[in-house]
């Protein structure tokens, strides 16, 4: 960047930044106005949520950049109306991070006008078809966003949307930048099966883009939560509740937000259902695909009112499932969701690297064939798996019975050199906790116990969510627990559970959320949960509605 007088930035000698418009986890957003050509643009100043990324972690600041040079080439690819168009791109070298010069779109974004109301079904389904359709010239070239949601969703002064922010796209020539484990997008947009650790797809976009219309016409997300950690766990383990409002939309949003990418309708159907939704004339039709019996998909009733009933589909029929990988669909298996989510939180969880269960649909998750074999995640006494990480026997744990959760929290904070979480998850063979890195308060590391002597620490963690306040773990009555759980078990109605845990909340200034707790319970049919206050009272309770 060079400046040619006082309190005036001009980037490349070229670009004046005339105002901020936003920003996000990649960096910096301006309105600039483009000497050369005498036009106004939009400016994306890359900045690492921490700037002394390239001093402490190079290698992070390395990966950092060029995630943005392939946006900027990701873009480059895309040619179509609902895309953003890039100009130009400003690349200092190594050791700099770039400026992306796109067009300027002048009509604020999605999350912006949801922030008025909800959006009639109608006008959601148009909207949505203008977005499918940016999403379909990115899949031909091989390009996946990963991040599709209302803030990246920008609106023309007409309304029509544009799509951008591709700085996370997966590009085929391009995978071998995201760090195994790590969790890339927007946790409560993201699919179950990227949460899970998969690649995803095409069909994962898909249902980000089902998530988004949902909101749009509900008003408010049904899986978010407090933390980034129950986020996770509610999409992948909990029930989208029927929509209320979404009118001629409900049926794509039943055919998409379904667990199994494999029975998704593709684009092409998505896009026919739009139409009709939206009122449209439909697009011209597909070959017609060899003869399937019609197969139905359905969201889960509502917790409160008349349950919704299954919405049929007819098409192409789904794949059928490859040997011996386990298919998780519905509920998606309480102890499937516990060896999953340990897996993308935590990939080295399991000491030697193994999978304890043969074949599986990703690492962590046990698949068997027998109908009574122990709950995947599950270790039992005389399992043969030997010894868990911090000196634990192969006997069963159970972290949340007695004294284990007080056992836990001061195992863990005697491994942090302090008590202050940004995240605390017990689950019956083990606990997760996040805990702020000293004097970098924006990054966490995590820590691990299994039993035994001590915890340990699983190396670093990652960047803070945004407006979570570290919570002191000393607050809590740990004593409450117990009686938490049976309470639980008593109004629930999850009668004979297949995993019980326990979510330390920490405060939100995003969500304007006090400290909690909540204990949850799974079956085969889905979960439930209290929500507490740090001294053990009740304040939520969610009940599973069987219908």
């Amino acid at each position: 960047m060079s400046t040619g007088e006082p309190h005036r930035r001009v980037v490349d000698g070229r670009f004046e930044l005339v105002e901020r418009l936003g920003g996000g986890g990649m960096g910096l957003v301006w309105r600039a106005h483009d000497l050369a050509l005498h036009r106004d643009v939009a400016v994306k100043e890359v900045r690492p949520p921490d700037p002394d990324l390239a001093e402490y972690d190079p290698e992070g600041a390395r990966t950092l950049r060029e995630r943005v040079l392939r946006e900027a080439r990701a873009l480059a690819r895309v040619h179509h109306p609902n895309v953003v168009t890039i100009h130009h791109i400003v690349d200092g070298g190594e050791r700099t991070y770039p400026w992306i010069v796109m067009e300027l779109v002048e009509g604020g974004s999605l999350q912006d006008r949801l922030q008025r109301g909800p959006m009639p079904p109608a006008e959601a389904a148009r909207l949505g078809r203008e977005v499918l359709a940016a999403l379909r010239a990115a899949h031909a070239v091989g390009i996946e966003h990963r991040d599709v949601k209302p803030a990246n969703v920008l609106l023309r002064p007409d309304g029509r949307p544009v799509l951008t922010d591709f700085g996370i796209a997966a590009v085929r020539e391009s995978a071998g930048l995201t760090v195994t484990g790590a969790v890339i997008g927007s946790p409560d947009f993201m699919a179950p099966e990227r949460v899970g650790g998969k690649e995803g797809g095409p069909a994962a976009d898909l249902w980000s883009l089902a998530m988004m219309l949902y909101v749009a016409v509900e008003g408010s997300h049904p899986l978010r939560r407090a933390s980034t950690l129950a986020t996770l766990a509610a999409v992948l383990g909990e029930d989208v509740p029927a929509p209320r409002r979404a009118g001629p939309l409900t049926a794509v949003l039943g055919a998409l937000l379904v667990r199994d990418p494999r029975v998704r309708p593709d684009a092409a159907e998505v896009d026919r259902m739009l139409a009709a939704a939206a009122g449209q004339a439909p697009p011209e039709p597909a070959p017609s695909p060899p003869p399937a019996a019609p197969t139905s998909y359905h969201l889960a009733p509502p917790a409160f009112g008349d349950a919704t009933p299954a919405l049929p589909r007819t098409g192409p029929a789904p794949r059928p499932p490859r040997p011996r990988v386990a298919v998780l669909t519905g509920a998606f298996a309480a102890a499937a969701l516990t060896g999953v989510l340990v897996w993308a939180l935590l990939p080295s969880l399991l000491p030697d690297g193994s999978d304890e269960g043969g074949a599986s649909p990703a690492p962590g998750v046990a698949v068997s064939s027998s109908a009574s074999a122990a709950p995947a995640g599950r270790q039992t006494a005389g399992s043969g798996s030997g010894s868990a990480s911090g000196g634990a026997s192969a006997d069963k744990v159970d972290l949340l019975g007695g004294d284990g959760v007080e056992r836990t929290v001061a195992k863990l904070t005697a491994a942090m050199g302090g008590s202050k979480v940004t995240s605390l998850a017990v689950y019956e063979e083990y606990a997760i906790a996040e805990a702020p890195v000293h004097g970098r308060p924006k990054l966490y590391d995590r820590y691990t116990y299994r039993g035994g002597d001590v915890a340990v620490k699983d190396g670093p963690g990652g960047t803070v969510m945004t407006g979570t306040l570290p919570v002191d773990l000393r607050l809590y009555d740990w004593d409450a627990v117990s009686a938490l759980l049976a309470r639980a078990g008593r109004t629930l109605g999850v009668p004979k559970p297949t995993s019980r845990y326990l979510l330390i909340n920490p405060a939100s200034t995003v969500f304007e959320t006090e400290p909690t707790m909540s204990v949850y319970l799974s079956d085969d049919y889905g979960s439930a949960y209290l929500k507490a206050d740090v001294h053990g009272r009740v304040i939520e309770t969610h009940p599973r509605d069987d219908g």
